[in-house]
């Protein structure tokens, strides 16, 4: 099925996650959404399960020549991680991209900063982490989310994604303790390829929604 829009997404999304949360398998949740797609739809799924929205900003490191394909990520302070196949079918090393390695962590940082506006990075020890984007297609962006978090000492830590394809959901079970994910076609070209509106996500729109998540609290 094709989504409307993030919104009616992330609706969809949180109805397995309260189910959980009502069965007791997911205590004290913290939603982390990856921006800036992953927040309209992080946003509905932390007002149902009435838990905190915050954000986990990863940087996609893309092909020198096609910067859409994600070969590797950044997130936190840990070291980028890489998609090892695709670096070998394009003749790469890791080396190879130290420089752009650089710049996405600069920009993470900024975004960090711009985002929370001051505010220190929530503590996620003991906590059920629910990370939370808008789709999957390499996954190689929410492998590093779910790295940066899992250093952090989660009880649990979630992934959840309205569609991914099919090698991607089959990766994030590896380093997730849960996905859960609504769709997973066959058929898979993108993410935006699911949903009617897939409007780009600005910052004034990722900032509004911590703000109105934060007064709801």
């Amino acid at each position: 099925m094709r989504f409307h829009d993030r919104t009616q997404a992330g609706r969809m999304l949180a109805e397995p996650l309260r189910d959980l949360q009502r069965a007791g398998e997911i205590r004290d949740p913290l939603v982390l959404a990856l921006p800036r797609g992953g927040v309209p739809v992080g946003e509905e799924v932390a007002r149902a399960l009435h838990a905190p929205l915050d954000v986990l900003v990863a940087r996609k490191i893309g092909a020198p020549f096609n910067p859409e394909f994600g070969i590797g990520a950044v997130a936190g302070e840990g070291p980028p991680l890489f998609d090892e196949q695709s670096l070998r079918m394009l003749g790469l090393t890791a080396g190879d991209l130290a420089g752009q390695v650089e710049r996405e962590r600069a920009e993470l940082r900024r975004r960090e900063d711009l985002y929370r506006g001051g505010r220190p990075a929530p503590r996620l020890r003991g906590r059920t982490v629910i990370v939370v984007d808008d789709g999957l297609a390499t996954g190689v962006t929410a492998r590093a989310a779910l790295h940066a978090a899992r250093v952090l000492e989660p009880e649990s830590l979630v992934l959840a994604v309205p569609v991914s394809s099919v090698q991607a959901a089959a990766a994030m079970k590896e380093v997730a303790d849960r996905l859960v994910c609504l769709e997973t076609p066959p058929s898979f070209q993108g993410v935006g390829q699911w949903y009617e509106d897939f409007h780009q996500v600005g910052d004034e729109e990722v900032i509004a929604a911590l703000r109105a998540s934060a007064a709801a609290r």
